[in-house]
């Protein structure tokens, strides 16, 4: 069981996305490792590094804004296991997503985690 990778969230306007795909290029010196438009919720994602590019419009947005990152895992049950054991709280039961499956958690110190299994 490991995190792969933690992924800070930025949010956008969809017309600022581009543009902020440019820049963290060339911030990072690494080309984008991940693009989609998540259509069912307004959404257009994408990766840059370390960070996880959100763009939509504001109402679109809202339900998102307190995850405070995502955190890409090998085994999205067996951190399921581990979580709730450690006394967190699932918030969105896994469920399939454009990239993988997805849940959000709501830890034991307040804080929301997107866990993302890539399949």
């Amino acid at each position: 069981m490991q995190i792969i990778k933690v992924l800070t969230r930025v949010y956008l306007k969809p017309i600022e996305l581009d543009e902020a795909i440019a820049f963290y290029e060339n911030l990072f010196t690494e080309n984008c490792w991940l693009w989609f438009q998540y259509s069912e919720t307004g959404l257009e994602l994408a990766g840059v590094g370390s960070l996880l590019l959100i763009a939509g419009s504001a109402e679109a947005l809202t339900p998102y804004k307190n995850t405070q990152a995502t955190f890409l895992v090998d085994s999205l049950h067996d951190f399921r296991e581990l979580l709730t054991q450690q006394g967190a709280v699932i918030l969105a039961e896994p469920k399939s997503v454009p990239t993988g499956v997805n849940m959000r958690v709501l830890h034991p110190d307040g804080t929301i985690f997107e866990y993302v299994e890539f399949i």
